[in-house]
């Protein structure tokens, strides 16, 4: 995987340049699309719901036509990469000829090559999904993921298209899995969408197919599709009400088990439950009253350090796994981690409809309402990424000390 790009050359920051272009220079740009629900604008900010994608532009003019030449993904092409692509269209205008020509008769060429391969069957729209799923299945943080996106495709989009080729997929096709869903599981259908889109990228990249996406939201469904964000009814996670919590940590001390102890400190620590879960002693340092969970199970992807607070500490103290400190913090009886369930059974058992995602939410209206703590402490407790980009890529810190404040706080509060 290729190195994020952090920042351009000097020229990229002088030129204008529509919103999403980003120049390097001499012609090369680097597009950022921000993907919200099932939509992509360009834009040159983004909320923490949103997810930016990257991908190198070469822009030219040939015989006084503006023309665009895709040279890949961020992802899978790095800067210096990027260059030597543009440098190599920037070769063929001087020759006189249309870079944007020649990737089109490279590609046919790839097509055929492909097609005259006596031995293998053309690839079908299942076999460009499995082979875009094994490419990319360690860069996804659980095999969970790549279940949701197997299952997804497996059961809306191979009974249309999948035994199609690639480039025999067309805008009805795409219409055809999703106007069905598209009102009545929005979020399951938006996500569809964008798996359909990144499995005919990868295959127009494989040389598999040419011309536009059919599955592509930005100028293309957006003008047949109404956005996700109309249509669908968000639902946030039950949560109880800030004065609720501390009569709710009396209850939840009664039980002995392992299941209500990981939920007292997924309570302390206003973490997720994958995180508490998956926690490992070598992740724990006590003396400094810190747990440092690595980006590879954050949902952010970057490492993030939680302050401890003394009740926190103390549960910990008081695990049998306390002693050895070895292996995961809440280890399973049979061995592994909990499961997600386990923590929701126990809020069961207490007869409560709320679930344990619900506190985060709960956390972070007390601190906005019952504290005087800066609205960025507690989004950087809750590993929330700044919104503002400018202030994100000027502040180095983490506020860990400010944070430890208050998550001292927020158990004292909760020992009330």
């Amino acid at each position: 995987m290729a190195r994020p790009i952090h920042r351009l050359t000097t020229r990229a920051v002088q030129a204008k340049v529509a919103p999403g272009y980003h120049p390097d220079g001499a012609g090369l740009y680097l597009q950022v699309t921000v993907a919200s629900g099932g939509g992509r604008v360009a834009s040159s900010a983004r909320s923490p719901a949103e997810v930016a994608t990257r991908s190198w532009i070469f822009r030219f003019k040939f015989q006084k036509q503006p023309r665009e030449l895709g040279l890949g993904s961020a992802r899978v092409v790095g800067l210096a990469q990027a260059r030597e692509l543009a440098a190599q269209c920037r070769r063929d205008l001087q020759a006189g000829q249309d870079p944007l020509a020649l990737r089109r008769e490279s590609l046919k060429a790839q097509t055929s090559a492909s097609a005259a391969s006596a031995s293998l069957a053309p690839m079908s729209f299942d076999d460009c999904a499995q082979a875009y799923i094994n490419a990319h299945r360690d860069g996804w943080r659980n095999a969970k993921h790549a279940a949701q996106w197997e299952s997804t495709v497996r059961r809306h989009a191979s009974p249309v298209i999948g035994k199609l080729p690639p480039d025999q997929v067309t805008l009805q096709h795409v219409l055809h899995i999703l106007e069905p869903m598209w009102r009545v599981k929005t979020e399951t259908a938006s996500r569809l969408r964008g798996r359909i889109e990144s499995v005919l990228d990868w295959a127009t990249v494989r040389g598999f197919r040419t011309g536009d996406n059919p599955a592509r939201w930005r100028g293309h469904l957006e003008q047949l599709l109404p956005m996700p964000s109309k249509v669908a009814r968000v639902e946030h996670h039950p949560a109880l009400k800030i004065d609720e919590m501390p009569g709710f940590m009396v209850a939840l001390r009664q039980p002995s088990g392992l299941g209500a102890l990981a939920l007292q400190f997924l309570v302390l620590t206003a973490a997720r439950s994958g995180e508490v879960r998956g926690a490992t002693w070598e992740e724990i340092d006590i003396a400094q009253g810190q747990w440092t969970v690595p980006g590879i199970r954050m949902k952010s992807g970057r490492e993030h350090r939680v302050a401890l607070s003394t009740a926190a500490i103390g549960l910990l103290q008081e695990l049998p796994s306390f002693e050895s400190r070895q292996g995961l913090v809440f280890a399973a009886l049979k061995g592994g981690q909990l499961s997600d369930m386990t923590l929701t059974a126990v809020m069961r058992r207490l007869k409560l409809t709320a679930v344990p995602h619900g506190f985060r939410s709960t956390f972070r209206d007390w601190c906005a309402e019952r504290t005087e703590f800066p609205r960025d402490v507690a989004e950087m407790a809750l590993a929330h990424a700044i919104g503002d980009k400018v202030e994100a890529a000027y502040r180095r810190g983490d506020l860990f000390e400010k944070r430890r404040q208050m998550m001292q706080a927020w158990a004292a509060f909760l020992g009330e």
